[in-house]
């Protein structure tokens, strides 16, 4: 029973392999309905990394959607299509890269720091919602970017390393400690 279980399963994932492979020859061939779909496919885990990294909706929501754009009208360099949530990853990042450079240079010249919005409070869970966007503010941008990758995007440290172009065991040294500045934050809420 474990057996036909576990051949059920993987009999799933190649079929989702064969129609991405599918969407993404037809997005190649400048079909924007396969590229849509295959960008629904992955649209929350980018917005959330993107939100969480550059701290604004608006913000997110730009970076996404240049990253977006980036992404249609380079398809044709996208060379597995397995790859694809990878490679829609490694774009975005970029993009977010370049937003925070550049929102570093506008704030160093006007001498202030971005204003955040408030989330909602009325909402079930909110206070833990905004404790936990207060601890992933005390990080910097690069702790931020890996913490997101490795919680919204579900990369390994070796994928991470390739993405921002650095080795495995930094990543994995700045991932335990961007956490570990977290819950010493969480833990000073809870107890201050």
């Amino acid at each position: 029973m474990d057996r036909s279980s576990n051949e059920m399963a993987r009999e799933q994932e190649r079929q989702i392999e064969l129609e991405m492979e599918q969407l993404v020859r037809q997005a190649k061939d400048g079909s924007a309905r396969a590229f849509s779909m295959l960008y629904e496919s992955v649209y929350g885990d980018l917005y959330r990394f993107a939100f969480y990294t550059m701290k604004q909706q608006q913000d997110a929501e730009d970076a996404v959607s240049e990253a977006v754009i980036k992404a249609f009208e380079n398809i044709g360099a996208l060379k597995k299509a397995e790859a694809f949530k990878s490679w829609m990853f490694q774009i975005l990042v970029n993009c977010c890269r370049t937003k925070l450079k550049d929102r570093s240079l506008q704030e160093a010249a006007q001498g202030d720091g971005p204003e955040l919005a408030e989330p909602d409070t009325g909402t079930p869970g909110a206070d833990l919602g905004l404790s936990l966007r207060e601890a992933f503010e005390t990080l910097s941008d690069e702790e931020r970017m890996i913490i997101a990758l490795s919680v919204f995007g579900g990369y390994k440290s070796g994928e991470i390393g390739k993405q921002l172009q650095l080795p495995a065991a930094t990543v994995r040294s700045k991932l335990r400690r961007g956490l570990h500045k977290m819950r010493e934050f969480l833990g000073e809420e809870e107890n201050g």
